[in-house]
């Protein structure tokens, strides 16, 4: 090999290498799945080949080194602005890092020592290729090699992505994967990152789009102020438990003489309870981040895909915003699951959240599913902690917190040491796993709602549990028909609405939907003169009918009218409209 090839490796690998420790850094708090793609690597050759030009074709070894400086800005550029978005730089961000002035030690304090071996390995390439470089040797690379081998990088990429749907078709189904809406920087690298805002549909709210919209908001049932008897006593602070997968039906259940979720049940008896049993799952593809969606901002899901990961730097109206704007709220969120899955870190910025504390927060203690994530009873555990110890919703303050569980994710196995009830065979596996995991999941709620009635401030506080979603999917109707699960596994997916300490109690056994727990929060927390109070209605309000739509467009229910039903399920269409054009950031 000659001086000059070495020359030529070195500024190569060294192109390469930068895209390699980048999507290192990147994947840490997300996913190492991206670097299992053949676009990762594909995208990566074809970006170091087109950007090693200078110096392969023209000797042009300083300009070779100012592009490598360039590189290496755009790429720790984009990783500091993952340290607090979680997302890469919008193409549109661009022109505004004039801004960053405003910013100066928000900028430094997501700066990290081990960014420093971007630019480092720069001035390394440049000193090797000084050190070997020689007079006599200014020859080019010879181009039909070079350009062939671009080619086959380049038809090896297209063939891939041809075979996913194209190019943006590609991209956008991994921005719809829990685990993989993060990772299109690096499988596609920053470039292709900008080449997918840049080429994205461009959507406008049209002045006839928003008159349809208009019209159907002036046609659903008006948002009033439920009569609060008790409305001296506001309630300025929300919990908020979104319990993974957990179904209604384990409720005030007993299944072989065992109870399977006493503690939730000793608090459906308490005077100050409300309890709605029959909440139909109106989530979509997003799944638990749709039901994010519903509960915070009364909105239902898009029609395709995944708002968070598609649209997380619109502008959200939510029950987060309300509460700060009216109780000065300090809003957190509490998760064991990264900030990365279905795109979580950006949309809750959105929501109005101040303090996100995730996966890198908790012990991994109790763990076990899928992902191996912290177990509730260690969740909820841990989060009793963190209050105890001042980190969050410290003395003095109006705290809206939400906190999401991951232990009753599928496949529903528990570790034998967690279990407290066991089952017969006449139980199905399934139905025994599911009602096994509720009972673990039932035990650390209770735990924690029992700790909270201990503070202070709990006479000025709601709690509200509820499930994101029906768990037992295309189980259901093989539960439903089994000797062990008949009348005892509901046939519909109906998830539990709790709230404790209610300034109203009330038992509502009519359905609803999950779009209207929203609006029913609004009446509760006594927020009602919120700008914007939902898609759905308050089952506070004595005219509201007992049916909801689920998102298969399935009605259930009774009591409606069949233009009741279209209007309805109108919404769907309305809410996708609203969210996909930024309705709420052109008002």
């Amino acid at each position: 090999m000659t001086k000059i090839d070495k020359s030529i490796l070195t500024f190569g690998v060294t192109i390469f290498l930068k895209f390699i420790l980048f999507d290192i850094l990147w994947c840490i708090p997300t996913t190492f799945a991206s670097l299992s793609t053949v676009e990762c690597y594909t995208t990566k050759l074809i970006a170091t080949f087109i950007l090693l030009i200078p110096y392969a074709f023209f000797r042009m070894w300083k300009t070779e080194t100012f592009i490598m400086l360039l590189l290496d800005f755009l790429l720790i550029a984009n990783l500091m602005y993952f340290r607090t978005y979680y997302t890469a730089i919008p193409l549109n961000s661009y022109g505004l890092s004039g801004n960053l002035a405003d910013f100066t030690g928000s900028v430094i304090d997501s700066l990290r020592w081990y960014d420093s071996l971007f630019p480092l390995s720069t001035l390394i390439a440049a000193i090797i290729h000084l050190r070997t470089k020689t007079s006599h040797l200014k020859r080019p690379v010879r181009t039909l090699p070079y350009v062939g081998i671009l080619v086959v990088i380049i038809c090896i990429f297209g063939t891939v992505t041809l075979m996913k749907g194209g190019f943006s078709k590609a991209y956008g189904k991994y921005r719809d994967k829990a685990y993989l809406c993060s990772s299109g920087p690096s499988i596609y690298t920053i470039f292709g990152s900008l080449c997918y805002d840049l080429i994205g549909p461009q959507q406008q709210l049209t002045p006839e789009l928003e008159a349809k919209i208009q019209e159907w908001l002036s046609a659903k049932p008006k948002h009033e102020a439920a009569l609060i008897s008790d409305s001296t006593n506001r309630r300025t602070n929300c919990i908020v438990i979104l319990a993974e997968s957990l179904e209604s039906w384990v409720l005030e259940k007993e299944v072989e003489g065992q109870e399977i979720t006493p503690y939730m049940n000793k608090l459906l008896k308490d005077s100050t309870t409300l309890y709605a049993p029959h909440v139909l799952t109106q989530v979509k593809g997003g799944r638990s981040i749709d039901a994010q969606l519903m509960l915070c901002t009364g909105l239902l899901p898009i029609n395709s895909g995944t708002y968070s990961s598609q649209y997380p730097n619109h502008i959200y109206p939510s029950l987060q915003k309300a509460m700060r704007e009216k109780n000065h709220s300090r809003n957190y969120l509490l998760t064991i699951d990264k900030l990365s899955t279905w795109n979580q870190g950006p949309i809750a910025q959105s929501f109005g959240i101040d303090t996100i504390i995730a996966y890198h927060d908790f012990k991994l203690t109790e763990a076990f599913g899928t992902h191996k994530r912290t177990g509730d009873g260690s969740f909820f555990a841990q989060c009793q902690e963190k209050i105890e110890k001042g980190e969050i919703w410290k003395k003095g303050e109006n705290a809206y917190m939400q906190l999401i569980t991951y232990s009753g994710h599928a496949p529903f196995i528990l570790p034998k040491q967690l279990r407290e009830v066991s089952f017969s065979s006449g139980i199905p596996e399934k139905m025994g796993d599911y009602m096994t995991t509720a009972r673990y999941t039932d035990k650390a709620i209770g735990k924690f709602v029992e700790y909270l009635k201990t503070l202070p401030q709990y006479k000025e506080t709601l709690i509200v549990i509820t499930g994101d979603h029906e768990g037992l999917a295309y189980y259901r109707t093989e539960l439903c028909e089994s000797p062990g699960g008949k009348d005892i596994v509901s046939d519909k997916p109906f998830t539990p609405f709790i709230v404790v300490n209610s300034p109203v109690s009330m038992r509502y056994d009519k359905v609803m939907g999950q779009i209207d727990m929203y609006p029913t929060l609004l009446n509760l927390l006594q927020l009602d003169d919120y700008y914007w109070t939902g898609l759905g209605e308050s089952i506070l309000n004595p005219n509201k009918k007992g049916f909801a739509i689920g998102s298969q467009m399935n009605v259930e229910g009774e009591g409606y009218t069949p233009e009741e039903v279209d209007l309805a399920k109108e919404a769907y269409d309305i809410s996708d409209e609203m969210i996909r054009f930024n309705y709420f950031g052109q008002q």
